[in-house]
């Protein structure tokens, strides 16, 4: 979508009425994930937010409730670096008997100082950001056909990648970053495949005949928690990390910006399954227009997808599509 094809700015005002949609969202307590809850319950969608901090989720509950009164809005506990809750999670959910209209694999983990590990034994970074919502995905995939076969609109799968992907390789000799961590390094490769990952869902939605879309969006540079202080750094660390993060709100995107992307992904009629979009200022940095998103050659690599795919499902014993 270009600035001359349109009349005027996509802002979250365009969004269309979410009224009867069920929308499941990682990471919905803060940040990014906050806003884009926010604005879907304030268009009349029952918002899940996913949290794996009980008292951080309750907040942002509260916090939700009270800038949108009447909001159809819940709290869900997991965390993503179990695949254990992950299952419990889906199972929980799928015996719901409920539609799922959108899933926004939002939630994510950036550049921890030092290598660190999921409860399954994976390098952080690949293990939440990667393969955690690989798994979700697919083990929710019933209650997103069951939206499907229910529902007018085709239910919408919004993977959150980010720019990021540009400096990003796939090793596959050292997806787990044992032989060798560098936090930006190993993070860089997380979003690349996040993007490789909801481009060959896509491909694969379309040869399995499926009304589902598979999108991926990015926020550009924001101000959100993942340049923010985390439990993962030092004092001295999460002081100057604060601190970048303060500067990114100002000189670039709030998270309410960084939002806008995610929910173009979610909501836009003109959002097309296997698409990519981010904002158009200065690099995709920044800006308050959602346009495509440029996508780095190595995230076009349908090969390296494919055996991404295996690699996922071999390490999640999640076998989908």
């Amino acid at each position: 979508m270009s600035k001359s094809a349109t009349s005027k700015i996509w802002t979250a005002a365009e969004m269309p009425s979410q009224a009867g949609k069920r929308i499941l969202i990682t990471g919905a307590n803060s940040g990014i994930g906050y806003h884009a809850a926010l604005k879907l319950a304030r268009k009349g969608a029952a918002v899940i937010l996913a949290s794996r901090n009980r008292q951080k989720g309750e907040a942002a509950l509260d916090r939700l409730q009270t800038e949108a009164p009447s909001a159809h809005t819940e709290l869900v506990l997991f965390d993503l670096a179990s695949l254990k809750d992950v299952r419990e999670f889906a199972a929980r959910e799928l015996a719901l008997r409920r539609p799922l209209h959108i899933l926004i694999n939002n939630a994510g983990v950036m550049a921890p100082p030092q290598r660190l590990e999921t409860a399954d034994g994976f390098e952080l970074q690949f293990g939440t950001n990667v393969l955690a919502h690989f798994a979700l995905t697919g083990l929710l995939m019933p209650a997103l056909e069951m939206a499907a076969k229910e529902s007018s609109e085709p239910p919408r799968i919004v993977t959150i990648a980010s720019i990021a992907h540009k400096r990003g390789e796939l090793n596959f000799n050292d997806l787990q970053s044992t032989k060798n961590y560098s936090p930006m390094k190993s993070y860089a490769q997380s979003k690349l495949a996040d993007l490789m990952f909801a481009f060959e869902l896509d491909r694969r939605l379309r040869r399995a005949s499926s009304r589902i879309m598979s999108i991926a969006a990015h926020p550009g540079v924001a101000h959100t928690n993942l340049f923010a202080g985390g439990d993962n750094h030092s004092s001295a660390e999460k002081a100057i990390r604060s601190l970048l993060s303060h500067a990114i709100g100002i000189v670039l995107n709030t998270d309410a910006e960084g939002a806008l992307p995610t929910l173009y992904a979610a909501t836009a009629s003109e959002a097309i399954s296997g698409g990519y979009y981010g904002p158009r200022g200065f690099k995709e940095m920044r800006g308050d227009e959602v346009i495509p998103a440029k996508v780095e050659p190595q995230a076009r690599d349908e090969s390296a997808a494919a055996r991404l795919w295996q690699v996922c499902e071999d390490l999640t014993r999640v076998n989908y599509l």
